[in-house]
């Protein structure tokens, strides 16, 4: 005969999210919009939140309520739902890119061990949050920080490593010779 099941309050690690427990969570824009009605004003907020795990995911996800932490949680996990997984080559990017997304552009160059990010707002913190060390970011276009992080969102997925770029071209890529050590 099978031990009585024990009842807790607790949720089970059955529906555990697949995603590994040490992404981080940035909060880029938090926007109070205000409704005028017979009694006053109500207000209701939207949060703009990237989240990434500092080893090439990274999401971006947007929540909207009445209070302003409901509205966090709600983004928070619109943006690990749609995590997506970046080309990252040595803490820096493998090549230079232009992303797009509606009024937003974002130039993004890769950059020399220990220049840092030189980047700001929401590209600083979609950056960040892939894991990469050192890149110069520009802002071009407009300075929505919703089409500012979705463009360096769109400007990350379409990065391609060396690898993927000569395996579609049909190319093999060479060993590098070993250099002579100098007496």
């Amino acid at each position: 005969m099978a031990p009585p099941r024990k009842h807790n309050n607790h949720r089970s690690n059955d529906n555990v999210d697949k995603e590994p427990k040490e992404t981080t969570e940035k909060v880029v824009f938090i926007n109070r919009c205000a409704k005028v009605v017979k009694g006053g004003r109500r207000f209701s907020f939207s949060a703009l939140i990237v989240s990434g795990n500092h080893k090439g995911r990274v999401g971006i996800g947007f929540g909207k309520a009445n209070e302003v932490s409901e509205a966090i949680r709600k983004a928070t996990e619109s943006a690990k739902k749609h995590m997506l997984d970046i080309a990252v080559h040595e803490n820096t990017i493998p090549h230079e890119v232009i992303g797009e997304f509606g009024g937003g552009r974002v130039l993004l160059r890769p950059a020399s061990p220990g220049t840092g990010i030189i980047a700001g707002g929401a590209v600083r913190a979609v950056i960040e949050a892939v894991g990469i060390r050192d890149v110069l970011a520009k802002s071009l276009g407009s300075s929505n920080p919703s089409n500012v992080s979705k463009a360096t969102l769109e400007a990350l997925t379409a990065l391609r490593p060396k690898e993927a770029i000569f395996k579609i071209r049909g190319k093999e890529i060479k060993p590098k010779a070993a250099q002579p050590v100098a007496a």
